[in-house]
Protein backbone atom coordinates (compact mmCIF):
# COMPACT_ATOMS: atom_id res chain seq x y z
CA UNK A 1 0.00 0.00 0.00
CA UNK A 2 1.52 3.62 -0.41
CA UNK A 3 1.73 5.55 1.92
CA UNK A 4 2.85 3.04 4.40
CA UNK A 5 5.33 4.18 8.02
CA UNK A 6 8.05 2.23 9.65
CA UNK A 7 7.07 3.18 12.89
CA UNK A 8 4.41 1.16 15.33
CA UNK A 9 0.60 0.89 14.26
CA UNK A 10 -2.41 1.62 16.49
CA UNK A 11 -4.85 -0.98 16.53
CA UNK A 12 -6.83 0.21 13.13
CA UNK A 13 -5.35 1.52 10.40
CA UNK A 14 -6.00 5.11 8.57
CA UNK A 15 -8.98 4.14 6.68
CA UNK A 16 -10.33 1.70 10.06
CA UNK A 17 -9.61 4.93 12.16
CA UNK A 18 -11.69 7.25 9.92
CA UNK A 19 -14.64 4.88 9.78
CA UNK A 20 -14.54 4.67 13.33
CA UNK A 21 -14.72 8.90 13.19
CA UNK A 22 -17.93 8.56 11.31
CA UNK A 23 -19.50 5.96 13.36
CA UNK A 24 -19.55 8.06 16.52
CA UNK A 25 -22.57 9.72 17.50
CA UNK A 26 -21.61 12.17 19.86
CA UNK A 27 -20.62 15.44 18.07
CA UNK A 28 -17.72 16.78 20.31
CA UNK A 29 -16.44 13.31 20.62
CA UNK A 30 -16.51 12.77 16.80
CA UNK A 31 -14.82 16.37 16.25
CA UNK A 32 -11.99 14.82 19.40
CA UNK A 33 -11.97 11.78 17.13
CA UNK A 34 -10.21 13.27 14.17
CA UNK A 35 -7.91 15.48 15.79
CA UNK A 36 -6.49 12.17 17.40
CA UNK A 37 -6.94 10.60 14.33
CA UNK A 38 -4.73 13.32 12.53
CA UNK A 39 -2.06 13.74 15.46
CA UNK A 40 -1.53 9.99 15.22
CA UNK A 41 -1.16 10.23 11.68
CA UNK A 42 1.72 13.08 12.08
CA UNK A 43 3.28 11.12 14.74
CA UNK A 44 3.65 8.14 13.01
CA UNK A 45 1.36 6.23 15.11
CA UNK A 46 -0.74 4.99 12.54
CA UNK A 47 1.43 2.65 9.74
CA UNK A 48 -0.68 1.47 6.87
CA UNK A 49 -3.38 3.52 5.31
CA UNK A 50 -5.68 -0.12 5.32
CA UNK A 51 -9.10 -1.11 4.07
CA UNK A 52 -12.19 1.07 5.32
CA UNK A 53 -15.81 0.34 5.23
CA UNK A 54 -17.49 3.34 4.90
CA UNK A 55 -20.99 3.66 5.51
CA UNK A 56 -23.93 4.89 4.08
CA UNK A 57 -24.72 7.12 6.81
CA UNK A 58 -22.72 8.73 9.82
CA UNK A 59 -23.44 8.29 13.34
CA UNK A 60 -25.47 11.33 14.14
CA UNK A 61 -27.13 12.52 17.64
CA UNK A 62 -30.94 12.32 18.22
CA UNK A 63 -31.11 16.30 17.56
CA UNK A 64 -30.95 18.00 15.73
CA UNK A 65 -33.71 17.20 13.55
CA UNK A 66 -33.34 16.53 9.74
CA UNK A 67 -35.68 18.23 7.54
CA UNK A 68 -35.37 19.07 3.79
CA UNK A 69 -33.10 21.53 2.99
CA UNK A 70 -36.36 24.07 1.82
CA UNK A 71 -38.04 23.38 5.00
CA UNK A 72 -35.25 24.93 7.31
CA UNK A 73 -35.99 28.52 8.01
CA UNK A 74 -33.35 30.75 6.55
CA UNK A 75 -30.72 32.42 9.43
CA UNK A 76 -31.52 36.11 9.67
CA UNK A 77 -28.83 37.76 11.73
CA UNK A 78 -30.40 41.12 12.55
CA UNK A 79 -32.96 39.24 14.43
CA UNK A 80 -30.85 39.42 17.56
CA UNK A 81 -29.36 37.27 19.26
CA UNK A 82 -31.74 34.67 18.13
CA UNK A 83 -30.83 35.34 14.66
CA UNK A 84 -27.35 34.92 15.37
CA UNK A 85 -27.98 31.57 17.06
CA UNK A 86 -29.45 30.06 14.31
CA UNK A 87 -27.19 31.04 12.26
CA UNK A 88 -24.25 29.41 14.12
CA UNK A 89 -26.07 26.73 14.61
CA UNK A 90 -26.04 25.83 10.72
CA UNK A 91 -22.70 27.08 10.79
CA UNK A 92 -21.84 24.00 13.20
CA UNK A 93 -24.10 21.14 11.37
CA UNK A 94 -22.23 22.21 8.18
CA UNK A 95 -18.46 21.61 10.01
CA UNK A 96 -19.92 18.27 11.41
CA UNK A 97 -21.18 17.35 8.02
CA UNK A 98 -17.67 18.29 7.04
CA UNK A 99 -15.66 16.06 9.50
CA UNK A 100 -17.87 13.28 8.48
CA UNK A 101 -17.06 13.78 4.73
CA UNK A 102 -13.24 14.12 5.14
CA UNK A 103 -13.45 11.00 6.91
CA UNK A 104 -15.21 9.33 4.01
CA UNK A 105 -12.81 10.31 1.39
CA UNK A 106 -9.87 9.05 3.69
CA UNK A 107 -11.88 5.77 4.31
CA UNK A 108 -13.84 5.16 1.20
CA UNK A 109 -11.09 5.21 -2.02
CA UNK A 110 -8.30 3.76 -1.09
CA UNK A 111 -8.21 1.58 -3.84
CA UNK A 112 -7.16 4.37 -5.98
CA UNK A 113 -3.99 3.81 -5.04
CA UNK A 114 -3.03 7.47 -3.84
CA UNK A 115 0.15 8.95 -2.72
CA UNK A 116 0.84 9.75 1.45
CA UNK A 117 0.21 13.82 0.13
CA UNK A 118 -3.44 12.71 -0.65
CA UNK A 119 -4.02 11.89 2.83
CA UNK A 120 -1.53 14.37 4.42
CA UNK A 121 -3.72 16.51 2.92
CA UNK A 122 -7.85 15.20 3.64
CA UNK A 123 -6.22 14.79 7.44
CA UNK A 124 -6.03 17.94 7.52
CA UNK A 125 -8.98 18.91 6.39
CA UNK A 126 -10.74 17.01 8.91
CA UNK A 127 -8.52 18.13 11.57
CA UNK A 128 -9.49 21.75 10.69
CA UNK A 129 -13.03 21.26 10.46
CA UNK A 130 -13.43 19.50 13.88
CA UNK A 131 -11.72 22.70 15.27
CA UNK A 132 -14.48 24.57 13.35
CA UNK A 133 -17.28 22.55 14.66
CA UNK A 134 -16.09 22.90 18.33
CA UNK A 135 -15.32 26.51 17.71
CA UNK A 136 -19.15 27.40 16.79
CA UNK A 137 -19.98 24.87 19.45
CA UNK A 138 -18.25 26.79 21.78
CA UNK A 139 -19.85 30.10 20.79
CA UNK A 140 -23.45 28.87 20.99
CA UNK A 141 -23.29 28.32 23.72
CA UNK A 142 -21.77 31.44 25.27
CA UNK A 143 -24.96 33.17 23.59
CA UNK A 144 -27.01 30.62 24.78
CA UNK A 145 -27.70 28.05 22.65
CA UNK A 146 -26.34 24.79 21.94
CA UNK A 147 -26.28 22.83 18.57
CA UNK A 148 -28.78 20.35 18.57
CA UNK A 149 -31.74 22.76 19.49
CA UNK A 150 -32.82 23.81 16.03
CA UNK A 151 -33.49 22.09 13.09
CA UNK A 152 -30.75 21.47 10.09
CA UNK A 153 -31.02 20.01 6.71
CA UNK A 154 -29.37 17.01 5.18
CA UNK A 155 -28.08 18.64 2.29
CA UNK A 156 -24.95 17.91 2.50
CA UNK A 157 -24.07 14.21 3.17
CA UNK A 158 -26.84 13.82 -0.14
CA UNK A 159 -24.01 15.16 -2.17
CA UNK A 160 -21.80 12.17 -0.28
CA UNK A 161 -24.24 10.01 -1.60
CA UNK A 162 -24.31 10.98 -5.15
CA UNK A 163 -20.62 10.97 -5.47
CA UNK A 164 -19.94 7.56 -3.42
CA UNK A 165 -19.13 6.22 -6.83
CA UNK A 166 -16.69 8.00 -8.34
CA UNK A 167 -13.15 10.50 -6.35
CA UNK A 168 -13.32 12.79 -8.88
CA UNK A 169 -17.14 13.69 -9.18
CA UNK A 170 -16.62 13.52 -5.21
CA UNK A 171 -14.08 16.45 -5.67
CA UNK A 172 -15.51 17.72 -8.29
CA UNK A 173 -18.70 18.37 -6.33
CA UNK A 174 -18.03 18.76 -2.66
CA UNK A 175 -14.46 20.76 -1.97
CA UNK A 176 -14.82 22.78 -5.22
CA UNK A 177 -18.66 23.40 -5.25
CA UNK A 178 -20.16 23.42 -1.61
CA UNK A 179 -16.76 24.54 -0.11
CA UNK A 180 -16.55 27.10 -2.40
CA UNK A 181 -19.59 28.60 -2.29
CA UNK A 182 -18.35 28.90 1.28
CA UNK A 183 -15.92 31.16 0.41
CA UNK A 184 -18.39 33.26 -1.69
CA UNK A 185 -20.83 33.69 1.27
CA UNK A 186 -18.78 33.87 4.07
CA UNK A 187 -17.44 37.42 4.17
CA UNK A 188 -21.09 39.42 4.38
CA UNK A 189 -21.64 37.22 6.99
CA UNK A 190 -18.95 38.20 8.95
CA UNK A 191 -19.51 41.78 7.99
CA UNK A 192 -23.25 41.55 9.28
CA UNK A 193 -21.90 40.13 12.57
CA UNK A 194 -19.48 43.46 13.26
CA UNK A 195 -22.36 45.10 12.24
CA UNK A 196 -23.98 43.71 15.34
CA UNK A 197 -21.26 43.87 17.42
CA UNK A 198 -20.43 40.35 18.06
CA UNK A 199 -16.58 40.32 16.89
CA UNK A 200 -16.73 37.23 19.09
CA UNK A 201 -18.73 35.21 16.19
CA UNK A 202 -16.95 37.20 13.36
CA UNK A 203 -13.52 36.23 14.87
CA UNK A 204 -14.74 32.61 14.50
CA UNK A 205 -16.18 33.02 11.37
CA UNK A 206 -13.03 34.41 10.17
CA UNK A 207 -11.05 31.43 11.12
CA UNK A 208 -13.23 29.11 9.25
CA UNK A 209 -13.28 30.92 5.86
CA UNK A 210 -9.19 31.50 6.16
CA UNK A 211 -9.18 27.24 6.50
CA UNK A 212 -11.78 26.69 4.16
CA UNK A 213 -9.59 28.64 0.81
CA UNK A 214 -7.02 26.34 1.86
CA UNK A 215 -9.19 23.12 1.80
CA UNK A 216 -10.77 23.97 -2.06
CA UNK A 217 -7.38 24.86 -2.97
CA UNK A 218 -6.69 20.90 -1.70
CA UNK A 219 -9.52 19.81 -3.97
CA UNK A 220 -8.56 21.60 -6.74
CA UNK A 221 -4.93 19.82 -6.54
CA UNK A 222 -6.60 16.75 -6.56
CA UNK A 223 -9.05 16.85 -9.02
CA UNK A 224 -6.29 18.17 -11.23
CA UNK A 225 -3.77 15.39 -9.83
CA UNK A 226 -6.81 12.82 -10.73
CA UNK A 227 -7.53 14.08 -14.37
CA UNK A 228 -4.11 14.23 -15.57
CA UNK A 229 -3.86 10.53 -14.48
CA UNK A 230 -6.96 9.66 -15.96
CA UNK A 231 -6.31 11.61 -19.28
CA UNK A 232 -8.96 13.96 -18.64
CA UNK A 233 -9.59 17.80 -19.33
CA UNK A 234 -9.84 19.26 -15.72
CA UNK A 235 -11.95 22.54 -16.98
CA UNK A 236 -14.27 19.85 -19.35
CA UNK A 237 -14.29 17.39 -16.53
CA UNK A 238 -15.91 19.21 -13.90
CA UNK A 239 -18.27 21.44 -15.99
CA UNK A 240 -19.71 17.89 -16.99
CA UNK A 241 -19.06 16.46 -13.28
CA UNK A 242 -20.82 19.22 -11.81
CA UNK A 243 -24.25 19.24 -14.44
CA UNK A 244 -24.48 15.07 -13.66
CA UNK A 245 -23.63 15.40 -9.86
CA UNK A 246 -24.91 18.41 -8.14
CA UNK A 247 -28.54 18.79 -7.49
CA UNK A 248 -28.48 22.55 -6.97
CA UNK A 249 -27.25 25.64 -8.75
CA UNK A 250 -24.10 27.93 -8.70
CA UNK A 251 -25.38 31.12 -7.87
CA UNK A 252 -23.26 34.70 -8.31
CA UNK A 253 -21.90 36.69 -6.53
CA UNK A 254 -18.76 34.64 -6.62
CA UNK A 255 -15.76 36.02 -4.48
CA UNK A 256 -13.17 35.47 -7.32
CA UNK A 257 -10.58 36.86 -5.35
CA UNK A 258 -10.56 33.60 -2.82
CA UNK A 259 -11.77 31.27 -5.55
CA UNK A 260 -8.48 32.28 -7.25
CA UNK A 261 -6.22 32.05 -4.33
CA UNK A 262 -7.74 28.76 -3.72
CA UNK A 263 -6.85 28.11 -7.76
CA UNK A 264 -10.04 27.76 -8.52
CA UNK A 265 -10.37 30.27 -11.84
CA UNK A 266 -13.62 31.50 -13.33
CA UNK A 267 -13.04 29.96 -16.47
CA UNK A 268 -14.39 26.59 -14.48
CA UNK A 269 -17.33 27.90 -13.26
CA UNK A 270 -18.32 30.97 -15.00
CA UNK A 271 -20.20 28.82 -17.80
CA UNK A 272 -22.30 26.89 -15.14
CA UNK A 273 -23.91 30.32 -13.50
CA UNK A 274 -27.33 30.28 -12.81
CA UNK A 275 -29.30 33.13 -14.37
Amino acid sequence: MPASLEHGDTPLGLAGRAVAVLQETDPAQKAALASAMAADWKAGRIAAIGQGNPLERPGRPREPELKRPGEVRKRKINRGTTGRIALLHALAHIELNAIDLACDIIARFTAEDLPRAFYDDWLLVAEEEAKHYLLLAQRLEQLGGHYGALPAHDGLWQASEETAHDLLARLAVVPLVLEARGLDVTPAMIAKLQAAEDHESAAVLTVIYEDEIGHVAIGKRWFDHLCERRGLDPRESWQDLVRRHFRGQLKPPFNEAARDTAGLPADFYAPLESA
